[in-house]
């Protein structure tokens, strides 16, 4: 199992139960992959992209640290770039 921290940019027009959802489905892409999420939080409400992603000039930011065997990276990356109110995810190993 290896540490990683993964930055999540979303769409800042997503209502709050929207977000609720969205943050539990990606808390659940971890779990089913043999995971485990040691925290996940909103690190800015809505900023201004220096340039558009997917037609949006602005994203919401989610951080979220969590634990997952190696081989399983991709699939979960892969899982991530397919849900359409995620704008661009990057996953780093700590």
């Amino acid at each position: 199992m290896n540490n990683y921290e993964a930055m999540f940019v979303i769409k800042p027009d997503l209502s709050e139960e929207e977000k609720k959802n969205l943050f539990k489905q990606i808390a659940d892409g971890v779990t089913k992959n043999n995971g485990s999420v040691s925290s996940g939080a909103v690190w800015s409400e809505k900023r201004r992209l220096i340039f558009p992603i997917k037609k949006q000039q602005e994203g919401a930011y989610y951080l979220l640290n969590f634990q997952l065997p190696p081989q399983a990276i991709n699939q979960i990356n892969h899982a991530y770039k397919l849900n359409e109110n995620i704008l661009r995810v990057l996953i780093t190993r700590l």
